[in-house]
C-alpha cells in the first residue's frame, strides 16, 4: 500500500505533551495518528465525544450555591482549621 506525507501544524506544547503521553503508551505521534484515523474511518465518526466546555447539572448547582453563598456571606460558617471543619461534617 503507498503511503503519503500528512502536515499538521499545531501548538509546539500540546505537541510534546503529546509525543510524551504517546512515548508513556508505546506508541510514536504517527502510530498514534493513524490509530485515531483508522478509528475514525472504521466508525464513521470522531472516537470520542467533541463538546464545548459546558459544566453539568452538579456543577451548575454548586457554583449557584458558592454565588448565593457570596451573597449572604453573614449567615455562611467558614473554617481556617481543617480539622475543626471535619469535626463539625462529621457530627
Amino acid at each position: 500500500m503507498a503511503t503519503t506525507n500528512v502536515t499538521i501544524r499545531m501548538d509546539e506544547q500540546l505537541k510534546k505533551q503529546a509525543e510524551e503521553l504517546f512515548s508513556d503508551l508505546g506508541l510514536s505521534m504517527t502510530t498514534a495518528f493513524i490509530a485515531f484515523t483508522k478509528q475514525a474511518v472504521r466508525e464513521q465518526r470522531i472516537p470520542f465525544t467533541i463538546s464545548r466546555n459546558v459544566p453539568n447539572a452538579d456543577t451548575v448547582s454548586a457554583l449557584d450555591e458558592i454565588e448565593r453563598m457570596k451573597l449572604n456571606a453573614k449567615d455562611t460558617k467558614g473554617y481556617d482549621d481543617v480539622d475543626e471543619m471535619m469535626k463539625e461534617l462529621l457530627k
